[in-house]
C-alpha cells in the first residue's frame, strides 16, 4: 500500500501488530488495565467462603495471629497482607500407633505385650491447634505412646491379652492423653482410643499358648465340677425333702411307717432276684400244675425239634 507520502507499513516482521483503538482524550490504557487486574487481586484473595465445618485462621504476611474466620463469607486483607488457612474442626481424624512391627510396652507384673491401638481425635481450638504447637500431630503420637505405657504399666498381662480389662485400659489412656493436651494448649480433643492388637512377643508367643490352653482347660474342669457340685446338691436337697415328708408321716403312724418302709426296702432289694420259698411246718403247698405241664411240653417240642 502506497500513501501520500510513499510506502506504509502494515505490520511487523511477524505479521499484523494489534493496537487498542485511542481512549477518548487521547488517555492510555494501561492505567484502566492495571486497576482491573488490582481489582481482581483485591476481589480473588479478600473474600473466603468458609464451610458450615469448618474455620480459618487469618495470619499477617503468614506469622502473627489475626483474626478467626467462622463459617460464612468473610472479607480480609488481600494476600499477602493476610493470609487465610482454613481446617474442617470437626472432620474425625485417626492416627494407629504401633502397626508396622513390634511395639512392646510393660506390664504391671513385669511381662511385655505388643500393642497396637488407634487414636480417634478432632480439633478443638483451632487457634491452639495452628499456633501453640510447632508439630501438633507429632505431639499427639507422643502423648498417646506414654498414656498407654502408663496405663499398662498399671494392669497385668492377662488382663491385657484376653481382653477383660481392655475397655479400662483404652478409658485411662484417653483421660490422660486429654489432660496432658489441654495442659500443652494443644487444641485437640481425643474422641476415643481403641486397642486393636495385643499378642505376647513373638519370641514367648509359642510358650504363651501353651499357658492360655491350660488355663482353658482349668476354666473347664473348674465348669464340670459346678456342675457335679450342682447334681449333687439337687440329689441332696431332693433326698432331704424326701426324708422330711417319711418323718412327718412316722409322726402320725409309726407302726404303719416302719412296716410300709420294711416293705419297700425288701422289695427293691429282692426285686430282679431268683427266690426261694420255705413254707412253715403243715402248710400245703400250691402246684401251679396248668403251668407246670406247659412248660414240659414246650421243653419236649425243643428236644424233638433238635432231634431232627
Amino acid at each position: 500500500n502506497r500513501g501520500p507520502e510513499g510506502p506504509r507499513r502494515m505490520g511487523g516482521p511477524g505479521g499484523p501488530s494489534f493496537r487498542l483503538p485511542p481512549r477518548p482524550g487521547g488517555k492510555r490504557w494501561w492505567p484502566v488495565i492495571l486497576g482491573g487486574l488490582i481489582g481482581l487481586w483485591i476481589l480473588t484473595t479478600s473474600i473466603h467462603f468458609v464451610q458450615p465445618r469448618e474455620q480459618g485462621v487469618v495470619t499477617w504476611f503468614g506469622g502473627q495471629y489475626s483474626t478467626t474466620l467462622n463459617p460464612g463469607t468473610n472479607w480480609t486483607l488481600p494476600w499477602p497482607f493476610q493470609i487465610v488457612e482454613v481446617e474442617n474442626v470437626t472432620a474425625i481424624r485417626r492416627e494407629t500407633i504401633g502397626e508396622g512391627g513390634e511395639n512392646l510396652i510393660l506390664t504391671g507384673d513385669q511381662n511385655l505385650v505388643d500393642l497396637s491401638y488407634l487414636i480417634r481425635w478432632n480439633i478443638k481450638d483451632l487457634v491452639q491447634y495452628k499456633f501453640q504447637l510447632a508439630e501438633p500431630e507429632e505431639t499427639l503420637q507422643e502423648v498417646a505412646e506414654a498414656a498407654m505405657r502408663a496405663a499398662v504399666a498399671e494392669t497385668d498381662l492377662d488382663t491385657v491379652l484376653s481382653g477383660s480389662g481392655r475397655e479400662q485400659v483404652q478409658t485411662r489412656v484417653r483421660t490422660r492423653m486429654q489432660a496432658l493436651l489441654d495442659a500443652y494448649g494443644a487444641g485437640i480433643n481425643v474422641q476415643g482410643v481403641e486397642i486393636a492388637r495385643t499378642e505376647a512377643p513373638q519370641q514367648v508367643i509359642a510358650a504363651f499358648n501353651d499357658v492360655l490352653a491350660a488355663r482353658q482347660d482349668r476354666e473347664r474342669s473348674l465348669n464340670e465340677a459346678r456342675r457335679y457340685e450342682q447334681q449333687l446338691l439337687a440329689q441332696a436337697q431332693g433326698s432331704a425333702a424326701e426324708f422330711n415328708e417319711i418323718y412327718e408321716q412316722y409322726r402320725l403312724a409309726p407302726r404303719v411307717t416302719r412296716q410300709r418302709l420294711y416293705y419297700e426296702t425288701m422289695e427293691s432289694v429282692l426285686r430282679g432276684t431268683d427266690k426261694t420259698v420255705i413254707e412253715a411246718e403243715g402248710v400245703t403247698p400250691y402246684l401251679p400244675l396248668p403251668e407246670v405241664n406247659r412248660r414240659s411240653q414246650n421243653a419236649a417240642n425243643a428236644a424233638r425239634q433238635g432231634g431232627q
